[in-house]
């Protein structure tokens, strides 16, 4: 491929990121194992503790995985330990072979630990504790009392100092030291237990792979276009969590990437700015371009699935706009709390407000796009996926 990049439609574009994402044609990830692989592909998936009709990773991968089972996620984090969960793109959860790449978080928070009076001791008691009893929440362990803290779970650095509850404060601090480890979860409510008796050990005593900042921010930016499939180089919300990428830096990781042919530049018509992808993916373009290579998959999307982390960029190839009004004042909210964006063929074609009524799956409302004709087979389309996101969510569909 030329290094002016390839020229491809508005159609190829919208085909192209969802044959990568697993949302056109046939489903290629099926059962735990596929959840578990989608979940590599992505590198990561943000975590939301709000359940409506399924938290968000669970939502995300309903929509990729045949017979996907919401206990698939848990026994993948908690019993297999294939993934955990660390900040990433914001809370996230991940794949246990990338806690190596983690490391220089670890220490900045075991850095960050020196800022708080008395912390070390209560470490110590809560270790040693811990050692003894097992997994612990922040209700159960004896640590009375509170400290002035901060999380440094999102790495921002800055200090607010607020009283916090000391055994809450001394478990997020060794949870995000890699101490500890998340253990299991009952609702929302955290359980946490040491590393080193889940972590396989080649893993836990692993030095940083990448010790040069730059390398290590390259190989993130290098992650987020391959979770979303096509980025481009340029501000964008898909890259939030990755400390110390600056414009420059962005360039320099972008350029160098595309000199050595890790990604690759498209051209998408009608859209100014050049999109890049990784070279490896270079099969489900040509798919894309296939037009032999048809689907009529309805899918839900996830309110912060990875194909929705840059929003412009869904604006410009899907002429969609999406906004999460969960935190929109009630009066204000142009749709709905919980609205999931609806995928039929190679569109984005509308939004669903679903919720739970005790045992029942109840459609509050159906919105389709003002371009978007209401044919017998999408609303086929759509009621069939209905039913089987009620099954999903243990649900009887009304």
């Amino acid at each position: 491929m030329s290094i002016n990049g390839k020229h491809i439609t508005i159609q190829t574009a919208r085909r192209y990121l969802l044959i990568k994402q697993g949302l056109f044609g046939d489903c290629r990830f099926r059962g735990k194992q596929g959840a578990y692989e989608y979940v590599r592909q992505a590198n990561c998936l943000q975590f939301d503790p709000v359940d409506v009709i399924g938290r968000n990773a669970e939502l995300t991968l309903q929509s990729r995985v045949r017979g996907f089972r919401k206990k698939y996620l848990n026994d993948l984090l908690y019993k297999d330990r294939k993934l955990f969960d660390y900040p990433d793109k914001e809370i996230s959860i991940i794949p246990m072979e990338d806690w190596p790449y983690f490391q220089r978080f670890r220490d900045l928070s075991r850095h960050n630990k020196q800022r708080f009076e008395n912390l070390e001791e209560l470490e110590q008691q809560a270790l040693s504790y811990i050692r003894k009893h097992g997994p612990v929440s922040s209700s159960s362990l004896p640590l009375k009392g509170n400290i002035k803290w901060y999380s440094s779970i999102h790495w921002s650095g800055s200090w607010d100092g607020k009283d916090t509850k000391a055994a809450r404060s001394v478990l997020e601090q060794l949870y995000t030291t890699g101490d500890l480890i998340i253990h299991h979860k009952e609702g929302s409510r955290k359980y946490y237990d040491l590393s080193e008796r889940h972590v396989p050990k080649e893993l836990l005593n692993s030095p940083d792979p990448l010790p040069d900042e730059y390398d290590h921010i390259r190989w993130r930016v290098r992650r987020r276009i391959g979770a979303i499939g096509m980025l481009w180089n340029k501000n964008s919300t898909a890259f939030l969590g990755i400390r110390g990428l600056n414009n420059e830096i962005r360039n320099k990781a972008f350029s160098d990437m595309l000199s050595s042919g890790e990604i690759q530049k498209l051209i998408v018509e009608g859209i100014k700015e050049p999109f890049y992808i990784l070279s490896e993916d270079m099969e489900y373009l040509n798919k894309a371009e296939d037009p032999s290579f048809a689907s009529n998959r309805c899918e839900f999307l996830a309110p912060l699935d990875p194909m929705l982390w840059d929003r412009e960029l869904i604006k410009k190839i899907f002429n969609f706009t999406y906004t999460w009004e969960i935190y929109v004042p009630k009066e204000k909210r142009k749709y709905g709390y919980y609205v999931l964006p609806v995928v039929y063929g190679d569109r984005l074609v509308g939004r669903i407000e679903p919720r739970k009524n005790g045992n029942d799956m109840i459609i509050e409302n159906l919105w389709l796009e003002p371009d978007i004709k209401r044919t017998k087979s999408i609303n086929n389309a759509i009621e069939k996926r209905m039913k089987s996101f009620a099954r999903f969510n243990d649900c009887n569909y009304v």
